[in-house]
């Protein structure tokens, strides 16, 4: 069959996502990547801690998802012929949900069951599965569950692509991906591109996440003998395969969760293969500008099992394989001004000699160096992305639409083939960049935007002695601008003029977040306080107070706040979670316990990655009440030994 593009609906089971937070994410989540040291080589350059960020500001988070499955129509992209069918999922990133091997039938990705969400991405609300495009700032990016411009075009030879685009906030640049297959093409491709529009050096980041079967006996190969990876709070560098006497490329094997980023040689073809225990699987293959390979495994402790199951409904296990621009993800890495990156990444299936399995680690990625060298596909792949270029800058009919604050850039360099969509809020700011005049909505309603950031926080301040000066909402805005610089005393000067002006609860949570970033504990629990006063019904304000209170351990509010709370917002697992918390640790071991174990268990939908305090606060209150060491219960261990 020519290949097709086709734009349908599946039935998928999938919980709700919620809103986004009604405050903007200023204290920041715990990345894990944030917190390593280095023990590393004068040569290695994998820019430790480069564009590392404290949070995803000007994103806000979704923390108000639940687990509850149900019925729902999702949009999906189908990308068809003869060898391959490729599913993506146009309005949770672009992900590419599915990727059949049609000559046997088998699915080369883990596909989820569902779309369970979880607190693992930089904007809280994450899903297990597929092919996620991670750009921006280390972790699973701002756009893993929005929607992406999703819209199609073709190739010089009228192959139809599948393109999906959108403007990314943080290092404010334009990216797109471009699939597309062959007639006789075996290989899906991907052509991505960034352009650095700025006059500035800018951190970048990009990893291609690919979740795959974890395979009994399955194998990763990829042409490497060394890897980065934590070792006791340190980064350092080993020989693989075996490391502390466990071969790590035998993935099942591995004990604890735990990243391997594989150090190919520059003059190695950069691929990486997931085989079952035939030699049959996934070949993921690029040109050099996706220079890092990566190997990421849940292990295998208790905490690491219930994660797995945490993620899904009935769908098993899975690992991940990863491709990035970087040899790691411990920094990202710079990017000259006026700049666009171009690459091309092939997705498709591969099978190894008989009795794979038999060879040596560095035997099964000779063989597969050798297949890859011996077809020429590292010289096809560059001359594929050089011969699409002009297809890359082709404008597209836009089927969906993504955010509108790609329209408020100046995308000269793009050649104005990419078309974002403004809506009304970001109208009204437009407004305010050309006038220096910013509306001022009544103090009750939740913030519109979040758009000032440390390039435009001037031009915001030299209005606040003129048309702005008596506009609550442009001290508020200018407030949390400052927390971009890292200047928080300037942030309290602007957000208590705003709180004189018109109290607003975001302006008391702004105040409480520079004072817990400052080390204020005090003024942090009086201007929550105040906050809650005003906005105690959203259930993202509440989570975000709480988790206030409880940085500066104030127990007795935390208990007091909860029990005015409304019955639904009681139910919250987080909140919950705080409030039992703040029992134990005001001498209520017992009730503490009663609640923690009432309907078989505090489940929190949104514990973070890596997080221990649901397993550390059952095993403190059964120290207190019993004197001993108990076992900790499945249901609490999220400990998966990072």
């Amino acid at each position: 069959m020519k290949p097709e593009l086709r734009f349908e609906t599946k039935k998928m089971m999938s919980s709700d996502l919620g809103p986004q937070a009604c405050v903007p994410d200023l204290i920041g989540e715990h990345i894990l990547q944030n917190d390593t040291k280095f023990d590393l080589g004068e040569h290695d350059e994998i820019y430790e801690g480069f564009g590392r960020k404290r949070s995803a500001y000007p994103y806000r988070q979704y923390n108000s998802y639940t687990r509850e499955l149900k019925e729902k129509d999702i949009k999906i992209a189908v990308l068809e012929n003869d060898y391959l069918k490729a599913v993506f999922l146009p309005e949770y990133g672009g992900r590419l949900w599915e990727l059949w091997d049609k000559t046997t039938g088998k699915n080369l990705l883990y596909t989820n069951d569902v779309l369970r969400f979880s607190n693992l991405a930089v904007r809280n609300a994450w899903f297990s599965g597929g092919v996620e495009w991670n750009i921006g700032i280390i972790g699973h990016h701002a756009f893993t569950t929005q929607p992406m411009y999703t819209a199609e075009t073709e190739t010089e030879d009228g192959l139809p692509v599948l393109r999906f685009y959108e403007y990314e906030r943080i290092r404010q640049v334009p990216y797109q991906i471009d699939f597309w297959l062959e007639e006789d093409g075996r290989f899906l491709n991907c052509r991505m591109r960034i352009v650095n529009e700025s006059s500035e050096v800018i951190p970048m980041y990009w990893w291609s996440n690919m979740a795959v079967p974890e395979y009994e006996n399955g194998r990763v190969v990829v042409p490497a003998e060394q890897a980065f990876t934590g070792r006791k709070g340190m980064i350092v560098k080993v020989d693989i395969p075996m490391v502390d006497g466990v071969e790590v490329t035998d993935y099942k094997k591995i004990p604890n969760s735990v990243d391997y980023f594989f150090a190919i040689q520059e003059e190695k073809p950069k691929f990486i293969a997931n085989l079952d225990q035939d030699g049959y699987g996934l070949l993921q293959i690029s040109t050099k500008r996706l220079q890092g390979r990566k190997l990421f495994s849940w292990g295998k402790r208790p905490g690491s099992d219930h994660w797995q199951e945490f993620l899904t409904d009935k769908a098993g296990r899975y690992v991940e394989i990863q491709a990035g621009l970087g040899k790691t993800q411990y920094g990202c890495i710079p990017m000259a001004p006026h700049t666009s990156w171009e690459w091309l990444e092939q997705y498709g299936a591969v099978q190894a000699t008989p009795g794979h399995l038999d060879k040596t680690h560095k035997e099964r990625a000779d063989e597969l160096t050798s297949y890859v060298l011996e077809a020429g596909i590292p010289g096809k792949l560059e001359e594929k992305l050089k011969a699409t270029a002009s297809m890359a800058k082709k404008e597209a009919k836009v089927v969906i639409t993504g955010s509108g604050y790609g329209s408020m850039k100046d995308h000269s360099r793009l050649e104005g083939h990419l078309k974002y969509e403004t809506t009304e809020s970001l109208k009204k700011w437009e407004k305010f960049f050309e006038t220096g005049l910013l509306h001022e909505p009544a103090p009750e309603e939740i913030p519109d935007e979040f758009l000032i950031n440390e390039d435009n926080l001037d031009f915001l301040l030299a209005t606040l002695d003129k048309q702005n000066k008596d506009n609550w909402y442009a001290h508020y805005q200018a407030g949390v601008g400052y927390f971009t610089r890292e200047d928080y005393t300037s942030a309290e000067k602007e957000l208590k003029t705003s709180w004189y002006l018109r109290k607003s609860a975001w302006a008391a949570h702004a105040l409480a977040s520079a004072a817990v970033l400052s080390g204020h504990d005090t003024e942090t629990v009086q201007w929550i306080g105040e906050g809650l006063k005003l906005e105690h019904k959203n259930l993202s304000y509440l989570k975000d107070a709480l988790k206030l209170l409880s940085y500066c351990k104030a127990w007795e509010e935390i208990i007091r706040w909860y029990e005015a709370f409304d019955e639904e917002e009681k139910k919250a697992g987080k909140l919950r979670y705080y409030y039992i918390s703040a029992l134990y640790h005001t001498g209520k071991a017992k009730e503490a316990l009663e609640l923690l174990e009432e309907n078989g268990g505090l489940e929190i939908p949104d514990i973070r990655e890596g997080e221990d305090s649901i397993a550390q606060l059952y095993l403190d209150i059964q120290k207190t009440l019993t004197g001993k060491d108990v076992p900790l219960p499945f249901k609490y261990d999220f400990r998966a030994g990072f």
